[in-house]
């Protein structure tokens, strides 16, 4: 049976709690410094805080330490890692390979998604060079997640739901060429985000103002099984930026579906944790942050990984406006709208609006104030006030299955109890017997089975006493309490991390003797690391000289496919002549179509006046 990681992000503390509790199997946190989400960074202390409560159901900790580093970020960043072992992390996800020439602690590092890891030859070279963990690039198919898993060993991990970058990541330096704010260095500025004017060569346009290179978010929760039978055995969600409500919303969907697929397929798969959790709330991924969904490229290139009219969050459609008066307005709908509900709509030009909703009577709708909506309006909810207001609570319980076993003794009574991984506990209680006049048996296990308050849940509690002995409920109650105490501790002493990988003495040929500004190489440790590969022409990064008259963005996500004139897979040609540019405001980007890698790439062309 193969392990299956369900991976869920945590912005702080009170989420990574939250993720571990609505079923995650591991959590991944941005550390103190030097994660690729620079606003999402955590204290020492609530990461080890994290750690000792995701350990006791044998949840895993993954801090997020990939951006690439200068030469004098190095030492600190070294003194951090050792102060994260310390703490209890166990595996560490990391882009820049400077970080593999340190001293280290024995702690495992995983290959960031940022490592740009979609070819068998990528994935095993890193494999080779002691990483235990390889992310696989978002763009990947079915077929080609399988090709990678049958030339590696080393444990899969993908996406399965969230925001999406539309460059392969750690290959977009369109931030870092237009602001200075690389994402490598975790400061994306997000132009991707933006609104675009299409232009041909001949100053046509083809479209304008549209936010042609947002992707909707991705949810590949009906492939689940696939993506395992291909061979990835970590299933992440998008989402260190992401509220609590979130990451209890979207954690409990995928481990319901995920449990569903585990109970189907028993000999292939096992959980990678500890405990059953239960919701009190029916997770509907519709609910939380999307621009729309899509399965991304997992089965076939298509042109529905895009929304050109708005990067915000949609949320579910609703309805549309029947009959507008006064202040208020009816609704043609087949959702109940709630009193502080959050609609939206795209108004005459296009743009996304929103407005809240001041109360609701039958299917009237009265604004807090009155939007520019008109009969036929198209209506959305991208935030649900009850729903909220539900997820604001307790909304799961995380327990751990222990049978208990209560025996007499020559001296008293023994009290047996072992856990999920055959963790056991012997506690004997010196005791004076004597029979009882009534049966004891029935308060026993009543109070044995108390366990309110422990992360243990009683699965079966089983009697064997030779007579009907009297046994108060103070006495009961209280070897309860020192035998769950005494299992919690043998829990921790037990839990072991993940070893730190090795490399391989042999490494295979390398990928290539040449290595360019996308290699990311910012530091002279990283050069040491490829040098020591048998790359023999390293280029720096582009983040220590910014080299003209190169791509600024690789992607998968091709615009004259999505007009329909792509020469592939389509038969209209296009009207317009080539190259086409995307026009923000003064700036100026040409496209380019590698039709042979099936990619666009973005060149920075220059600025003009509007």
């Amino acid at each position: 049976m193969r392990p299956i990681e369900l991976l869920s992000p945590a912005k702080d503390l009170a989420c990574g709690i939250e993720a571990i509790n609505h079923g995650a199997d591991a959590v991944y946190i941005g550390s103190p410094k030097f994660g690729a989400r620079s606003a999402a960074g955590n204290t020492i202390e609530d990461i080890k805080t994290l750690c000792a409560y995701a350990h006791r159901f044998r949840v895993k900790i993954y801090v997020a330490l990939n951006t690439i580093l200068t030469d004098e970020e190095l030492p600190e960043a070294e003194k951090l890692i050792w102060e994260l072992y310390e703490a209890g992390v166990d595996a560490l996800i990391v882009q820049d390979m400077g970080i593999t020439q340190l001293n280290l602690p024995d702690i495992a590092l995983h290959a960031s998604t940022q490592t740009d890891n979609r070819t068998a030859a990528r994935v095993r070279f890193l494999e080779e060079s002691g990483f235990t963990q390889v992310v696989l690039a978002r763009e990947l198919a079915l077929n080609e997640i399988r090709a990678i898993k049958e030339e590696t060993t080393v444990p899969l991990e993908a996406f399965v739901h969230g925001s999406l970058c539309v460059s392969y990541s750690g290959q977009c330096y369109l931030s870092a060429a237009l602001s200075g704010r690389s994402a490598n260095r975790g400061e994306c500025a997000q132009y991707c985000r933006l609104p675009y004017t299409m232009l041909d060569s001949e100053g046509a346009q083809v479209t304008k103002s549209r936010h042609l290179l947002s992707l909707k978010d991705m949810n590949r929760s009906e492939h689940l099984t696939a993506m395992l039978e291909a061979g990835i055995s970590s299933l992440k969600i998008e989402g260190r930026l992401k509220d609590s409500s979130y990451v209890k919303n979207v954690t409990a969907y995928y481990r319901k579906k995920l449990d569903a697929i585990i109970k189907k397929y028993p000999e292939r798969y096992t959980r990678a944790s500890s405990g059953v959790t239960t919701f009190t709330f029916e997770p509907d991924l519709s609910k939380s942050f999307n621009r729309g969904f899509t399965d991304y490229y997992l089965r076939e290139r298509n042109a529905e990984v895009s929304d050109f009219t708005t990067p915000k969050s949609i949320g579910e459609k609703v309805g549309t406006v029947k009959e507008i008066k006064g202040n208020s307005f009816t609704v043609a709908g087949f959702k109940q709208l709630n009193n502080g509900d959050g609609l939206a709509f795209f108004n005459e030009s296009g743009v996304l609006e929103g407005f809240r909703v001041n109360k609701v009577d039958e299917n009237r709708v009265f604004p807090l104030e009155m939007p520019a909506v008109k009969p036929k309006t198209v209506l959305y909810r991208n935030y649900d006030h009850e729903f909220e207001k539900v997820l604001a609570h307790d909304t799961s319980e995380r327990k751990i299955a222990v049978t208990m076993h209560l025996t007499d003794s020559e001296t008293g009574f023994s009290l047996v109890v072992k856990d999920e991984e055959n963790n056991v506990i012997t506690l004997d209680r010196p005791f004076d017997k004597e029979l009882a006049k009534r049966d004891q048996e029935e308060n026993m296990r009543t109070q044995l089975a108390k366990l309110g308050g422990t992360a243990f849940a009683a699965q079966t509690v089983t009697i064997a006493m030779e007579q009907n002995w009297f046994m108060p409920s103070s006495v009961l109650a209280d070897m309860r309490r020192q035998a769950i105490e005494q299992l919690e501790q043998l829990r921790c002493t037990t839990y072991k991390r993940e070893a730190k990988g090795t490399a391989t003495p042999n490494l295979s040929a390398p990928l290539n003797t040449e290595l360019t500004y996308l290699g990311n190489v910012y530091n002279a440790k990283a050069k040491q690391f490829y040098a020591q590969r048998g790359v023999t022409q390293i280029a720096p990064a582009f983040e220590v000289e910014s080299i003209k008259d190169v791509p600024l963005m690789f992607t998968k996500h091709c615009l004259r496919y999505s007009m329909g004139w792509c020469p592939t897979y389509q038969t209209e040609k296009s009207p317009y002549k080539e190259p086409f540019f995307l026009m923000y405001k003064d700036t100026r980007i040409r496209l380019q179509f590698d039709c042979k890698n099936c990619q666009m790439l973005l060149f920075y062309d220059k600025q003009v006046k509007e």
